[in-house]
């Protein structure tokens, strides 16, 4: 007996290239530059789901493409998967543009926040906010993401450091996420930055944290995830633990902030809570690669913040590879240093500030950044049983690495074109 074919209702056909990104997930070490290209190959969908991906000459025989399916002609042009940001602070109010004019005449990112800047200075304007401002300011981040090819994201929290105010982002993370093309994943940072009516009384926020605000995030199901800024002078590895073991037993999922503006420990503990991934890593060093790796953690790096923050260095993320650590890639799409909101844009300084190959970065923005979400069974790349998630490059996947060059023709979210609208 003939098998049942599959119906489609989508197809993409006559591309130069599919880098499918299939396979399991993470990708390690050598692993990580296996991006799964094929050729003379098309992707069909139903209902926004990938049913077949494969060669061009067996698709009549193995799908049946229905007769007003939306056929994609993609002659010229490479498909990958629809990016995914696994790290972003996107809801906020205020604008701390200005800080950036002081960056480039000397000022540094500890000298504006000693001055009342910074996370804080963000912090207030969000307090003010109502959740309806919160969300009306987020909107057209996420528009500008989308436009640049990220169909999956994560939100944080971090900028009321009260409880209902971090609770109103979350809510307001949540509303998005049911409103807008791109897919979010929300996480908790109450421990962002210890708030001034905090400061000489340290132990008693942390406790707010771990007694109060988690409880509260996790009784409204209003995160997936608890984050930690693991830094000298914000929060200390013994902080860091107490407050990301508190998530776990309310069934938040540990990543963490580390090692970004000097050796903070944050590698140590993310492998000690069994954190899905530590981020930023700008002075992780051996020792810390190790302990990632013998924990299965996923380094999340975010060379745009090195690069807007001016750190003068950047995560090493050769050795984070060579150790055998999944590597990520992420915007950090914040008011104060995360001012792009371009995976393409990330990718191309992971390749030439960091030295990761184009594949790398390919996968690094994809499979990985998806693995990193926990989420990389349904998104992150291009097989069946996964969303109908995809862009279509223009010309071949170098075309990428031109900032600023239109190289995204056409942005696809389960199975309808979102970009250009």
């Amino acid at each position: 007996m003939r098998p049942v074919r599959p119906s489609a209702d989508f197809l993409i056909e006559n591309a130069s290239l599919i880098a499918t990104c299939a396979g399991p997930a993470p990708r390690r070490g050598g692993a990580q530059s296996d991006i799964g290209a094929l050729q003379n190959a098309v992707i069909a969908a139903y209902q926004g789901e990938i049913v077949y991906v494969g060669p061009a000459a067996a698709a009549a025989e193995l799908v049946d493409l229905q007769p007003h399916a939306r056929r994609i002609d993609a002659t010229g042009c490479t498909v990958i998967p629809g990016f995914v940001d696994p790290h972003t602070h996107l809801v906020f109010a205020g604008d701390r543009r200005a800080e950036l004019q002081r960056r480039l005449t000397g000022a540094s990112y500890a000298q504006i926040a000693a001055e009342g800047g910074g996370i804080l200075a963000t912090v207030r304007a969000t307090r003010a906010a109502s959740q309806d401002e919160l969300i009306a300011g987020a909107q057209p981040r996420l528009d500008e993401m989308l436009a640049c090819g990220t169909t999956t994201c994560e939100v944080k929290s971090g900028y009321g450091l009260t409880t209902e105010s971090e609770l109103a982002q979350l809510r307001a993370i949540r509303a998005l996420d049911a409103r807008h093309a791109i897919d979010i994943s929300a996480t908790f940072l109450g421990a962002h930055e210890v708030p001034p009516e905090y400061r000489s009384r340290r132990a008693d926020y942390v406790s707010l944290i771990v007694d109060e605000m988690i409880p509260r995030v996790a009784g409204e199901r209003a995160a997936d995830w608890c984050d930690v800024f693991c830094e000298v002078g914000v929060f200390t590895p013994d902080e860091a633990t107490a407050i990301l073991e508190a998530g776990i037993r309310a069934g938040l999922r540990p990543r963490i902030h580390a090692d970004e503006l000097a050796a903070s420990g944050g590698s140590q503990v993310a492998a000690r809570v069994g954190a899905r991934s530590a981020d930023h890593l700008v002075f992780a060093d051996e020792a810390a690669a190790d302990a990632l790796a013998g924990a299965g953690v996923c380094a999340v790096l975010l060379p745009s913040a090195s690069f807007y923050l001016k750190l003068g260095r950047f995560a090493p993320a050769r050795l984070l590879i060579a150790r055998g650590v999944p590597v990520a890639l992420a915007t950090d799409v914040n008011p104060g240093g995360g001012f792009s909101p371009s995976m393409p844009f990330v990718m191309a300084l992971g390749c030439f500030a960091m030295g990761l190959t184009l594949e790398e970065a390919l996968i690094a923005a994809t499979l990985n950044a998806a693995w990193s979400l926990d989420r990389a069974h349904a998104v992150g790349s291009l097989e069946a049983g996964r969303l109908m998630d995809a862009v279509i490059v223009n010309g071949t996947l170098v075309e990428l690495l031109r900032v600023g060059a239109p190289a995204i023709k056409m942005v696809i979210k389960r199975g309808t074109i979102v970009w250009p609208r």
